[in-house]
């Protein structure tokens, strides 16, 4: 037993590289108002979640995902399985438009094919073995083998007896499959991947699991259940169905397959017969799991050996067809508001979703638009903030409206200003929101600048932009100080190599005079960037 648990430890080192277990999110798609890629990406990064599982593979969430540091679990749909299993082409063709090309960008790690198919595609099992093999083999043609695994997510309904684990076997139906996919799991180097879900298995007790072993709420020594075969204790049904799945496994001899959890979560909101599907009952289990995985408590067979676990899931999907309860088992609405606030104290930083916290400064719905412009110029001249994402072309250009480009300004202010009392009035047209205003490609966070350029000692960039018949220029660095000036109304263009001799740039607090000695103008077209070149001189006020 000894060498049997050192040589688990050698496959799970294998398996995770260097990382200890995580906790990851499933971001499903059934949702009638879908944020857009750029607005699901930022809320992962302001919740720190560095791991995440696609029902697809999306080629608009895998590049906003691009240069993130997420890594990312993709998945081959079942209605695209067949196709896949059947031909090694179509398998091959699948990962170099859906892997390949995304990496090492977008940093995938897992391929996941299908999802519980013995149970949803019950003709389908032998075509998963193939499928397994197929993409797996495109990826060696790749030279990813080693980097991007290969698993298929169960249903933990295909584990028969699951209580006591010691005596949990797989369903007997399902071994011509079973068998040959952990074969290609253990020879891969890949581990198992289940979804667990300890709220069914409370629903369909019938009242014999307590509700407190279901959430992992603490129990009394005589209330925790003890397997009579191994005479281990547990105290929580998480721990019992992963065991449950180890022990399943040996009993087909395979001993060194770790266990991930694919899906586990629990719902805020149920039907009138689903009275357990409450908030605290959904904060209760989320935040008690999130911990247990964190603290590396293990399980009773495995302690100290934690199994990193995603959680069902990022988002309410509200088109989910079925019960209320389906609906509702996000972490967040669509607009990126908690459902609930975890209880995470003293368990680090992942997933704290106290967007509370995260706070924007936006433009006030229904403002007038005469002073969103006025506040806008302020907020571009003398208020010192970088607005060339906002210029044509840039990533924050659209909307092409007062009202979007005022809250990326205003927002910018805020935070530059570290959300100080009255740095979001703007004279009344700009509010604070915890709803991240992100939009397309434009994204909006509690950072400011990341489009600022490495400072040039030999000179300083400028670049100016138009708005309507007012023209500004922002300094993006200098090693001089910061300038920023709003030149005011100048309807006509520069033409290239025109000497602006007349330009005067006044800098920040009037602490300093600049005079300008020369500008060459790089472009004359108003509809793109104009980048100035300038050679300055300062002079004590």
């Amino acid at each position: 037993m000894g060498f049997l648990f050192f040589l688990f430890l050698l496959t799970l080192s294998a398996v995770n590289g260097d990382e200890d277990a995580f906790i990851g999110v499933n971001i499903g798609t059934d949702m009638t108002d879908m944020p857009h890629p750029t607005q699901i990406v930022a809320l992962l990064k302001a919740q720190q979640i560095r791991h995440v599982r696609l029902y697809d593979a999306d080629r608009g969430m895998l590049l906003a995902l691009a240069n993130s540091g997420i890594r990312v679990a993709v998945s081959i749909p079942n209605d695209q399985l067949i196709g896949v299993g059947q031909s090694n082409s179509t398998a091959a063709n699948w990962v170099a438009q859906n892997v390949v090309s995304h990496y090492p960008a977008t940093n995938i790690t897992t391929v996941c094919v299908g999802s519980e198919v013995p149970s949803s595609l019950p003709n389908a099992g032998r075509v998963l073995v193939t499928a397994l093999r197929y993409v797996h083999s495109a990826l060696v043609a790749s030279g990813l083998e080693k980097r991007v695994k290969v698993s298929t997510p169960l249903a933990s309904s295909i584990i028969l007896d699951s209580f006591p684990p010691s005596q949990a076997f797989f369903n007997h139906t399902w071994k011509p499959v079973l068998v040959p996919v952990l074969e290609f799991l253990q020879s891969t180097g890949s581990f198992f991947m289940i979804n667990v879900y300890p709220y069914y298995e409370y629903m369909q007790s019938n009242g014999v699991i307590p509700l407190d072993y279901a959430l992992f709420n603490p129990l009394s020594a005589a209330k925790e259940a003890v397997d009579s075969n191994t005479l281990l204790h547990y105290t929580n049904v998480f721990d019992a169905m992963v065991d449950a799945a180890y022990f399943a496994m040996a009993d087909l001899n395979f001993t060194n397959v770790p266990v991930v959890v694919s899906e586990s979560g629990w719902p805020s909101k149920g039907d009138q017969n689903e009275l357990d599907a409450t908030l605290e009952n959904a904060n209760t289990y989320n935040s008690n799991l999130i911990k247990h995985v964190i603290n590396k408590t293990g399980t009773p067979k495995y302690p100290g050996i934690p199994v990193s676990t995603y959680i069902y899931e990022l988002y309410n999907e509200d088109t989910k067809p079925g019960p209320v309860s389906e609906k509702n088992w996000g972490l967040f609405d669509s607009t990126g508001k908690p459902v609930y606030i975890l209880h995470l104290t003293g368990s680090g930083s992942v997933l704290a979703n106290d967007t509370t916290r995260e706070t924007y400064c936006v433009a006030k719905e229904g403002a007038d638009g005469k002073m969103l412009q006025a506040a806008l110029d302020w907020a571009c001249g003398p208020g010192k903030v970088v607005c060339s994402p906002l210029m044509q072309g840039g990533p924050c250009y659209q909307p092409d409206t007062v009202g979007a480009h005022a809250t990326y300004a205003f927002n910018a202010y805020y935070q530059s200003a570290g959300k100080a009392a009255g740095s979001c009035d703007f004279n009344g047209v700009a509010t604070v929101t915890t709803t991240n205003p992100s939009h397309g490609s434009c994204l909006i966070g509690s950072t400011l600048d990341p489009f600022n350029e490495s400072p040039n000692d030999a000179e300083t960039k400028l670049l100016m932009w138009q708005r309507g018949e007012k023209r500004y220029v922002y300094e993006r660095h200098s090693s001089g100080g910061g300038f920023e000036s709003n030149l005011g109304s100048r309807p006509h263009a520069a033409a290239p190599g025109e000497l602006q001799t007349h330009l005067c740039i006044t800098s920040i607090g009037c602490s300093l005079r600049v005079e300008l000695k020369s500008v060459v103008v790089a472009s004359s077209s108003m509809e793109k960037p104009i980048y100035l070149f300038f050679f300055l001189s300062f002079f004590g006020r």
